[in-house]
């Protein structure tokens, strides 16, 4: 997944999108122009793997017979990244995404090595003139999944399964806690390390554990949708991540945090195609769509709905931002004094949990 510290994204969604080209068109050759994917988990993960790969599809079906896409699945994280990349370039692929955190090292060496390849790198931080990055505020809707987490509750002990101790995942957690306090004040948000993206095994045991210790709502930060089947099995809303996972526990099910990511591709590929595409950050978000929440489950009720949406709607226009103060960590120290509010520097290099959130920042 990817995901993780981004020390500069200073482009705004629209200028990032803007950047792209609109015209379908071929190369000069009238040869497909070819484009990769590079995924940490297997694309039919039913959560963040699948939803890059829905949007590579996406680019296939906008622009049919200009593009010929591929994929590697189940790739390790580290420098044997390097290899795939080399034998997509070998193959004629003329852009190449990277979907987890962990490719960013190899991308950014593979990017000096073929200056004439076009490199984006999700959720990481490098850049450079063919290598750009690309992430969005998910802290925005993982507040919204976790209102709907303490609107659930009737104890106020949520659990939270979780991938790794980095910031990305760090301020989701936050998120989700402050969240979850807003609908449920007082509540605490339990969390497991799991040290995996994806491992369904890892995952349902992370889940059962937290289970035991008496949560009554669970959330995740990870790939598959193992932990609602923990949650099923003894009953508890539970709350998804990456996709829509309604279709695993219906009447259990909240919503999740989701990704948009096939408008992004599109354009991407489609500016590469038309010599238009530019690197830089791109951070995108509630109001431009990249981030949202999945559809309500059946068992949300009428007044979270509404409070959720509304808050929604004052993510997008500004008129609310989760990491405004006062806000304290652990420990009960002001992080952020009244009248101030996080920049986005600070969120992405962000080292602490707030308070109310059970777990060690640092990892298990």
């Amino acid at each position: 997944m990817k995901k993780s510290v981004r020390l500069a994204a200073t482009m705004l969604a629209a200028a990032a999108l803007g950047a792209c080209g609109t015209t379908n068109s071929t190369t000069s050759t009238n040869q497909p122009f070819k484009a990769a994917w590079i995924y940490v988990g297997t694309a039919g993960d039913h959560g963040w793997t699948q939803a890059h790969d829905d949007g590579r599809k996406l680019v296939e079906q906008q622009l049919g017979t200009a593009v010929k896409t591929t994929f590697k699945e189940n790739v390790p994280e580290g420098p044997q990244v390097e290899q795939v990349v080399e034998d997509l370039v070998r193959d004629g692929n003329k852009i190449i995404f990277a979907t987890s955190f962990g490719f960013q090292d190899a991308m950014a060496n593979e990017a000096a090595k073929h200056p004439d390849v076009k490199f984006e790198q999700a959720t990481g931080f490098k850049t450079a003139n063919n290598l750009a990055e690309y992430f969005g505020a998910a802290e925005d809707a993982d507040y919204l999944t976790g209102m709907a987490l303490g609107a659930a509750s009737k104890k106020g002990k949520i659990g939270f399964v979780a991938p790794f101790p980095i910031p990305e995942v760090i301020r989701e957690i936050n998120a989700v806690a402050l969240g979850a306090q807003a609908t449920h004040p007082g509540a605490t948000v339990q969390v497991v390390w799991t040290n995996t993206w994806f491992d369904p095994t890892k995952e349902k045991q992370a889940a059962q554990s937290l289970l035991s210790a008496g949560v009554d709502a669970i959330g995740q930060g990870q790939d598959s949708p193992a932990t609602g089947d923990a949650a099923k099995a003894v009953g508890i809303p539970w709350s998804g991540y990456d996709s829509d996972q309604t279709q695993y526990a219906p009447d259990i099910w909240q919503t999740a945090t989701v990704y948009n990511w096939g408008p992004y591709y599109t354009k991407r590929v489609q500016a590469a195609i038309d010599g238009t595409w530019k690197s830089g950050s791109y951070y995108g978000n509630l109001a431009d769509g990249f981030v949202d929440i999945a559809p309500f489950g059946k068992s949300v009720s009428a007044d979270a709905q509404a409070a959720i949406n509304a808050k929604k709607q004052a993510l997008i226009s500004g008129s609310f931002y989760e990491f405004a103060g006062p806000l304290k960590d652990q420990s009960g120290a002001v992080k952020v004094p009244s009248g101030s509010k996080l920049q986005l520097t600070d969120i992405l290099t962000m080292d602490w949990f707030v308070q109310g959130v059970i777990g060690n920042p640092k990892g298990a």
